[in-house]
């Protein structure tokens, strides 16, 4: 795929531009956004990259057009991924909802930041080296079976990283929170704000999973205009994700099962491609191993759509099957035994407070013939 240098002049510019005036925004500005205004910005960045790839497939062909749809599927499912690990830290580190946006956007900064590091070193590797496939493919493998043996998302698994433990411990910090500030003066003494350690919380989680993206990307095209644009693409309208899908995150219990399965997928895919183009002398003595299959891009799509689509519904379905069964067990625990407080019926109606307040028919007959008279009385007067 043959890319311009202008192509890439423009394509990097407009990102930036629709970057820049997303942080000038939510700069002047921080809240949280109303399930509109996500829903807008979801649809409008969704729209973008449906335009940016039929855009691919008029200039360049139906199969780069498939690989760029394949890498920002891939990468936009390990993005709603991390978006469940976000969750996680800031809910433990309690960050008000209307600070959480701006949050949001300086991991995601941090994340294009770091995968763009990881794209250039990926692709000058492919270049030179063709046995990397062995290296991303085997990575993508274990990482997979790390992901299955998970099983679902629980925030129980989730443990914070060497580098958050280290600032928690030695950086000099508050524990109230100054807007969206990173330090603040107390006593004439600079400290940090609690906002700072999450910024490192979400910044090293984004270091850990461009570890994971970067392999998968390059398992579907080694183009690395596609690469670059496939992640920007599944970058972009995150933080407006996060707020949208609110608790709904909580329900894909089994988003990283599928996760797994994909990435299990691509690492194979890895492998297969390593040694149709190997070069190793230990392997075949350094020949090319044709029975190799090539997996075509199409099929790579069709299962990363069909994997995602089967996890999302399974997820959502046992969620809610989950739902109902608590309600229902909720509903039957104000069944059981009797209290002292909980009225007793009887053949009469409700006797007392308590079982030995139950009259028996000749002392009730007494008390009837008593109040007859002050009844009478009453209709008098």
């Amino acid at each position: 795929m043959h890319v311009a240098d202008y192509v890439w002049y423009i394509t990097v510019g407009v990102l930036l531009a629709l970057l820049t005036f997303d942080v000038f925004v939510i700069g002047r500005r921080p809240h949280e956004p109303s399930t509109r205004e996500s829903a807008t910005a979801i649809a409008f960045y969704v729209g973008l990259a449906i335009i940016f790839g039929l855009g691919v497939w008029v200039f360049s062909g139906g199969q780069y057009a498939g690989e760029f749809f394949a890498g920002w599927l891939t990468e936009y499912s390990l993005s709603v991924d991390n978006l469940f690990i976000f969750l996680i830290i800031m809910s433990r580190f309690g960050v008000p909802r209307q600070f959480q946006q701006t949050a949001l956007l300086v991991g995601i900064i941090l994340a294009l930041v770091f995968r763009g590091i990881f794209i250039a070193v990926g692709a000058a590797a492919i270049n030179q080296f063709s046995w990397v496939f062995y290296l991303f493919g085997a990575f993508l493998v274990y990482t997979a079976v790390h992901l299955a043996m998970q099983g679902e998302n629980d925030d129980e698994d989730y443990k914070e990283n060497a580098i958050i433990r280290f600032a928690k411990k030695r950086l000099n910090a508050t524990h109230e929170y100054n807007g969206v500030k990173l330090t603040v003066v107390q006593n004439g003494k600079r400290l940090v704000t609690p906002m700072a350690i999450v910024i490192i919380a979400l910044g090293t989680t984004d270091l850990l999973f461009a570890l994971d993206s970067i392999p998968a990307i390059y398992g579907l095209t080694q183009e690395p205009f596609l690469v670059f644009t496939a992640n920007v693409f599944a970058l972009m309208g995150l933080r407006q994700l996060y707020f949208l899908l609110g608790d709904l995150l909580k329900r894909l219990i089994y988003l990283s099962i599928g996760l797994s399965v994909v990435l299990a997928f691509i690492g194979v895919k890895l492998v297969l491609h390593a040694m149709h183009v190997n070069e190793l002398p230990f392997i075949n003595g350094g020949h090319h191993i044709e029975w190799a299959p090539e997996i075509p891009i199409w099929f790579s799509l069709g299962f990363i759509i069909i994997t995602l689509g089967i996890t999302t519904v399974v997820s959502l379905r046992t969620s809610r099957k989950r739902s109902r069964e608590e309600a229902a067990h909720g509903g039957s625990a104000g069944g059981g035994e009797l209290d002292e407080s909980t009225p007793v019926e009887t053949q009469n109606g409700t006797a007392g407070d308590r079982p030995q307040d139950v009259l028996d028919d000749k002392t009730k007959a007494e008390l009837d013939a008593l109040r007859e008279p002050e009844e009478s009385d009453a209709k008098k007067r």
